[in-house]
């Protein structure tokens, strides 16, 4: 079921990077006891996968799905079983574009990569946590190869529900990649949001951002609004996220105006809750 067969409105708050650092999970479970958030997003190759999988067994409210990392993280499998998808560092690089080429036009290329993603999918599935949803790292299931793996992978470990990075400023370049995206979710009858919260703000969605975010929703669709909160921010937590406020998306979570916000759009017949709440069929 698409988000566009959805009566009511609704809303998914998720953070992503669960899995991260300790200080991420730590917010992510905060956030989701004493805030708004109502999904998160596991990578599961990362430093603190395990302690983040823990949490969220003890939060059977919290929805989790994948966070698939094929760029500027770690894999899951060993490097040496990789050698075409990592650096001499053993991680994903960040050459998204040349990565991308690669991934197209390589044979033995795609073959490292659908196993590792099939290696994600089966660490997800080894949690015990159900799936929620799946999306990638910077959004990489943009990619038509990258796509075509997680759904055919993906299907074998309950795969319903996948994001849809479509946003009202997204740049006109990526708006076709964002169509084909949305026309294969369709054609294989996988679930979707109808748009999304968070691209243009991501890592600066402190809580006047946030307060105006819900004020401005769409009354119709279903909607999911993203962030990364943490109690550290920046580099404490990846070197690529240098600028990122971790603290304040996470501060933002908890605001209790924020709080107010969401009853406010509760009674106007919003609907929250995870990828499975909001689109089962």
């Amino acid at each position: 079921m698409t988000a566009s067969q959805s009566n009511a409105p609704g809303l998914i708050v998720t953070a992503d990077d669960f899995g991260l650092h300790d200080s991420v999970n730590a917010a992510v479970e905060r956030a989701h006891r004493d805030g708004i958030l109502s999904a998160t997003s596991l990578m599961v190759g990362s430093p603190a996968a395990l302690d983040a999988a823990a949490r969220a067994r003890a939060l059977p409210s919290l929805r989790v799905g994948l966070h698939l990392v094929l760029a500027d993280g770690a894999p899951t499998l060993p490097p040496q079983a990789i050698p075409d998808l990592v650096g001499l560092d053993g991680r994903f690089g960040s050459h998204m574009a040349r990565d991308g080429v690669r991934f197209f036009f390589l044979p033995h290329v795609r073959r490292q990569l659908a196993a590792e993603i099939r290696a994600q999918f089966e660490a997800f599935a080894a949690t015990g946590l159900p799936l929620d949803h799946v999306n990638a790292h910077k959004h990489f299931h943009l990619h038509p190869t990258v796509l075509s793996l997680m759904l055919s992978i993906g299907r074998e470990f309950g795969l319903r529900a996948v994001r849809l990075p479509m946003e009202s400023t997204v740049p006109a370049w990526l708006r076709p990649w964002m169509l084909l995206l949305r026309a294969r979710l369709r054609a294989a009858g996988v679930a979707h949001n109808d748009y999304i919260v968070g691209l243009q703000l991501s890592g600066r969605f402190d809580e006047e951002a946030l307060l105006n975010a819900l004020g401005a929703l769409p009354p119709h669709g279903v909607g999911e609004l993203y962030l990364h909160p943490a109690l550290d921010s920046g580099a404490a937590i990846a070197p690529s996220m240098i600028g990122y406020r971790h603290r304040d998306e996470f501060a933002a979570l908890v605001s209790p105006r924020v709080a107010h916000a969401r009853e406010r759009l509760r009674a106007q017949g919003f609907r929250f809750g995870g990828f499975s709440d909001l689109l089962a069929a």
